[in-house]
């Protein structure tokens, strides 16, 4: 079967066509404004690319199109799938009839640490033997690609809730009826397609009411939007996951060993398991491993195990990813696109590094960031940073207006273009020092231009 992709070089739909593909189907997709990894990806498995939403590209035409949620009416490959009646359906519900039925599901949604929780269950189950399928929005560092079908019954999901498609507004993971359920979080985001947060508590209900009696919902406590989610019905067993003394009664805690997040002792039911001794940081990923560890005992990996293998994890691409150390001066790349996110990850790094500067360039770039709904705590959720330049090319007048406010927490600049963002950054740099660039996008190549900047200087 041929299946063209409208929107092949998104995360999700780009993981989609390694599955059609190893399917044993004729995979091609159109996109624009592509970047690695996933165009690079895509690429190394034999996939075309076609650049643009070219009407030609569906002649002749493919015996499916999977239309991803980025894609609307007056598009028009769009349109010409509807006037040609080319037959068409959404991503996420491809993706629950050809591969996900049948097969026990480990689904990971969220609002923060979806990509970096499923890649630790994945690579748990992985070390465990089981060759569980997976499909992770994101490129595990562990694993080639972001996605494959596996040969056993499990299959692990990052569980996105952002809508299906133009013509199916139920968020993606309703469809993936999972066995194993993590709710990491729950927050306010998507502002384009949701109008508030009571409207996303509603969608974690209806993923909450797929699981079944016998399947498990492993939670955080202290969050009080999933409890409202669970509070509309819930049938499914529920284990809590705590950091310290957050609850008097929890099924998993963690105890901190080191502030940082590094180290930290795993207990389950007050009874100690192992050490965890890693790479990363931050109390957010100290919650994700917990979550992680919780789901893999639900399939049969016995928590020691799971402690091991998470002392082996790589971790993601874009996630705290340390790119480069030029003459002291590192540089990483972080997803991170929300408030709590920028935050929790700033955080961590400034519990590892101590006093040493770190310099933030982020880029809010989301469409809930474009809208300024989080204008309120924007400018403090980088408060850990010594230094922070916001890229604001689009000339967004409420990010302006935030950071003319007296008494802010730390050096804020304003850039309205990439080479300014550089410029600033590279002023008066000390060294050693830490530059984390933050975009849940291409931030315009900053990354290597960047790198090449302090090369120039200091190679």
């Amino acid at each position: 079967m041929h299946i063209h992709i409208l929107g092949i070089c998104g995360t999700f739909m780009g993981s989609l066509a390694v599955l059609a593909r190893q399917l044993g189907h004729q995979v091609t997709g159109s996109d624009t404004g592509v970047y690695p990894p996933m165009s690079t990806q895509l690429e190394s498995q034999g996939i075309a690319l076609m650049d643009g939403y070219d009407p030609d590209h569906l002649t002749p035409a493919p015996d499916l199109v999977l239309i991803g949620n980025a894609m609307s009416r007056g598009n028009p490959e769009v349109e010409t799938v509807l006037n040609r009646n080319i037959d068409y359906m959404s991503g996420p519900e491809w993706l629950a009839r050809e591969v996900l039925r049948k097969r026990w599901v480990l689904a990971v949604a969220g609002t923060h640490g979806k990509t970096t929780t499923t890649s630790m269950l994945l690579w748990i189950l992985d070390q465990a033997g089981f060759d569980p399928g997976y499909l992770v929005g994101g490129v595990p560092r562990d694993f080639p690609v972001s996605a494959r079908l596996g040969t056993s019954d499990f299959f692990v999901i990052e569980a996105d809730e952002y809508d299906s498609a133009f013509f199916d507004k139920r968020s993606k993971f309703v469809h993936y009826r999972p066995h194993t359920l993590v709710l990491n979080n729950l927050e306010f985001d998507h502002a384009d397609i949701f109008d508030n947060v009571e409207a996303i508590e509603r969608q974690f209900h209806h993923l909450v009411r797929t699981v079944p009696a016998n399947g498990l919902i492993v939670r955080p406590g202290r969050d009080e939007h999933l409890d409202r989610a669970l509070a509309m019905g819930c049938w499914s067993p529920c284990q809590l996951t705590v950091i310290g003394g957050e609850a008097e009664q929890a099924d998993w805690r963690a105890e901190l060993l080191a502030d940082d997040g590094s180290e930290f002792l795993v207990l389950h039911r007050e009874q100690p398991v192992a050490t965890v001794r890693w790479d990363h940081t931050g109390l957010h990923n100290v919650r994700n491993g917990l979550a992680a560890i919780a789901a893999a005992r639900h399939v049969g990996v016995t928590p020691d195990h799971a402690v091991a293998a998470l002392c082996r994890f790589s971790g993601v691409r874009r996630r705290m990813e340390l790119l480069a150390d030029i003459a002291g001066v590192k540089v990483y790349d972080d997803f991170a696109h929300h408030p709590t996110a920028i935050a929790t990850t700033l955080a961590g790094l400034r519990s590892r590094v101590g006093d040493q500067p770190v310099i933030a360039l982020i880029e809010p770039r989301s469409n809930t960031m474009q809208q300024g709904v989080h204008r309120g705590t924007l400018l403090a959720s980088a408060g850990a940073a010594d230094r922070v330049v916001w890229a604001n090319p689009n000339n967004l007048h409420w990010l302006a207006d935030q950071l003319a406010m007296p008494g802010q927490v730390n050096q804020n600049q304003l850039a309205t273009s990439v080479d300014q963002v550089i410029e600033l950054a590279l002023t008066e740099l000390p060294q050693p020092c830490h530059i984390v660039v933050m975009s849940n996008g291409g931030f315009g190549g900053i990354h290597a231009r960047l790198i090449a900047a302090l090369e120039a200087r200091f190679g």
